[in-house]
């Protein structure tokens, strides 16, 4: 099967190329291939033209404060001619060559505000309140009107063992093996995913030609300041360097940001699918790092 993706060179997207290259074949549209997502008639054409079965947009501006700096912008800024035109240009594609598409979203679509016991379900209702979240929601509504098959994913918090662009993982690794101090926040929950396990979940997802909505996030939700400490110790690190703070304090002049954002993945999970908790995903980054010398 051939795969047409947009965003396939980042965190998440060259993962899926690395772990499912054996069993799919890739096509990239990006800017790094030439395309811009937000150029209708070159996404058109080029989803129109190719003879892949699925189109796996992942592109997006994804800069939750450079998102926000846009939103004075409204429809001219680059967040959403991105993230809302541009899905819509992929939606058309899909819609014109009959193309299933899967759409990467965020848990960023939910307030997190009194989250339902356990935390947020497929069936809970967004209500996103920053202009990064606001443009992921509106590519969903796009995306479910499409009349061709379709799944949205939402991720939260991806990380992995290597990639050029740090996640919030390994940044806060590199910061306490730099012995530099790590502020953690201890009023805001939040889900850390996996990426390799993103890419086993969407890899079934496809192969049961599932549809609809799936949160492909992983089994454990906690605070950034214990999931600081636990790298520390999973990695035999001086904890002494982190700090609590509050999320007043570390978000101060920020855009604003969902504090519960605890999601529940049993969706997935009813299909077989097993997401690590976030000291079971340390261990493997650590293995993986262990086994290239990093």
């Amino acid at each position: 099967m051939k795969i047409l993706g947009t965003g396939l060179d980042g965190l998440v997207g060259s993962r899926i190329v690395e772990l499912l290259g054996d069993k799919y074949a890739f096509e990239n549209l990006s800017i790094s291939t030439g395309i811009d997502i937000t150029n209708r008639d070159d996404v058109l054409e080029k989803v129109k033209n190719s003879d892949a079965q699925i189109v796996l947009h992942l592109a997006a501006k994804t800069n939750v404060d450079g998102c926000e700096l846009d939103k004075p912008l409204g429809e001219k800024g680059d967040a959403w001619r991105i993230n809302v035109c541009g899905t819509q240009n992929v939606v058309d594609g899909c819609l014109q060559s009959n193309k299933k598409l899967i759409y990467i979203s965020t848990d960023f679509v939910f307030d997190g505000t009194n989250p339902p016991l356990g935390g947020y379900s497929e069936e809970d209702i967004p209500n996103p309140i920053n202009w990064y979240a606001k443009t992921k929601y509106e590519g969903e509504k796009i995306v479910q009107n499409l009349k061709t098959p379709w799944i949205i994913a939402r991720i939260a918090s991806p990380y992995r063992a290597m990639f050029e662009r740090l996640d919030f993982a390994r940044a806060i690794l590199k910061r306490l093996q730099d012995g530099l101090p790590v502020a953690g926040v201890t009023d805001h929950i939040f889900t850390p995913t996996f990426i390799d396990d993103i890419v086993v979940a969407l890899y079934t997802l496809i192969e049961n030609s599932s549809q609809g909505i799936f949160h492909v996030v992983g089994s454990q939700s906690l605070t950034p300041f214990d999931a600081s400490h636990l790298i520390a110790k999973e990695f035999d690190l001086d904890g002494s360097q982190i700090s609590q703070t509050t999320r007043t304090e570390f978000f101060n002049n920020r855009a604003p940001r969902s504090f519960q954002l605890a999601l529940k993945n049993d969706k997935i999970g009813k299909l077989g699918i097993k997401m690590k908790t976030f000291e079971e995903g340390l261990k493997e980054i650590k293995s993986q790092m262990s086994k290239n010398n990093l």
